[in-house]
């Protein structure tokens, strides 16, 4: 993980949903952590605001009782406020206050990488990160990272924490990242590999929309005929997505493989990638895309792809 000593799986088990939605299953989440860890996964990503504390709660119900507190990479995030008038509070008070009772949620006494959900403008940059600071020193983290930032703002901590010996370097920049959102190639991911911070990629499938499953409609069973999720994918419901998702359901079937195959393939093995983070309705979903490590891109396949999903480029990135 970037300059770090920590080793972490290539793939990730992303528990945004762990805990929310009457279809759950706490069963189906162990099942899910063990399918995960028998294909040799061991980074979980959580987040305090997901399910407003029940993703921690459950994965700290599963710990140990499915697998060792210890085989596991436990990731989570603070900085975002699920109620209240201030969205992001990155400051001091909050974000401790924050990792303790993430802490106790999971009933561990200490996280592998404690990330900043986002960016506050609110709080001075020097604040929040000492407080990264204090959290390993203190040993309640083992690492720290960033979430969502920009390329400026994750270049300008990076550079912050390196100024000065005995500050907690930042390790990690999680974002989203796949064939239908390639944002993150303007300035995230060149300033990431100039400081050499590693990429965790979440939604490497495209909020789903890369398996292909909406390819002739939407499921009923599918996040994006849900509710809670609808709004969280339809954005990428569009021609322009479409077109991609052809182009890798062609790229699959010539390679006798699945999209999802190809999509997450694609994200794993790009230049600054450490791990791509992968959410599942259910153990046998997260089956095929444990399964997908394996798979490997020939060279024309992937330049293929990455014409026809190429971002949009100008000043002063295509200089």
């Amino acid at each position: 993980m970037g300059l770090s000593g920590l080793e972490v799986s290539r793939l990730g088990l992303g528990t945004m949903t762990w805990g929310t939605g009457s279809d759950f299953d706490t069963e189906d989440a162990a099942a899910q952590l063990a399918t995960f860890t028998e294909a040799g996964g061991t980074l979980v990503d959580t987040a305090d605001v997901y399910g407003q504390g029940a993703s921690e709660a459950v994965l700290g119900e599963l710990l140990n009782k499915v697998v060792p507190r210890s085989d596991l990479h436990i990731a989570t995030k603070s900085g975002v406020v699920a109620q209240g008038q201030r969205r992001r509070n990155t400051s001091r008070g909050h974000l401790l206050s924050a990792l303790d009772a993430s802490l106790a949620r999971m009933g561990t006494d200490y996280v592998d990488l404690w990330q900043l959900h986002v960016n506050d403008p609110d709080t001075p940059m020097e604040e929040t990160l000492a407080t990264l600071d204090l959290a390993v020193t203190s040993g309640r983290a083992r690492y720290v990272g960033l979430s969502n930032h920009t390329g400026w703002q994750t270049g300008r901590a990076v550079a912050w924490q390196r100024a000065w010996p005995g500050r907690a370097p930042i390790v990690a920049a999680q974002v989203e990242y796949s064939l239908v959102q390639r944002g993150i190639e303007r300035e995230v991911l060149p300033a990431c590999l100039a400081m050499d911070v590693g990429i965790i990629a979440w939604s490497p499938l495209g909020r789903g929309v890369l398996t292909g499953k909406y390819r002739f409609g939407r499921p009923s069973d599918s996040r994006a005929s849900s509710p809670q999720w609808g709004r969280f994918v339809s954005s990428y419901l569009d021609d322009r997505s479409a077109g991609i998702v052809e182009a890798v359901a062609t790229a699959a079937e010539g390679l006798g493989v699945s999209p999802l195959d190809v999509a997450l393939a694609w994200v794993r093995d790009q230049p600054g990638v450490t791990c791509a983070v992968v959410g599942a309705r259910n153990a046998a979903q997260l089956r095929g895309a444990v399964l997908a490590d394996a798979v490997f891109l020939p060279p024309e396949i992937r330049l293929a792809l990455a014409d026809v999903s190429a971002p949009d480029l100008g000043y002063p990135e295509s200089h």
